[in-house]
């Protein structure tokens, strides 16, 4: 009676063990396609900002400060 209710708590911490392992690999598989998506989008931010610098090189070198708007 009490070897069927240890083999019992046994075969339980082994089925809890497995499913905490299977959460365990989804979780760390979950966290390195989350890594690579933010690698990703450190790479495009980075891409944008230069693209951003470009546009406002080009757009204050012809612009005067002071020029009035052409309906006055």
């Amino acid at each position: 009676m009490l070897a069927d209710m240890d083999e019992q708590r046994l075969i339980e911490i082994e089925t809890k063990l497995a499913f905490q392992e299977d959460a365990l690999r989804q979780l760390s598989d979950a966290l390195a396609g989350q890594q690579q998506r933010v690698a990703d989008l450190e790479v495009l931010c980075r891409q944008l900002a230069a693209r951003l610098a470009r546009m406002g090189d080009g757009a204050d070198k012809g612009a005067a400060v002071d020029e009035v708007p052409p309906h006055y």
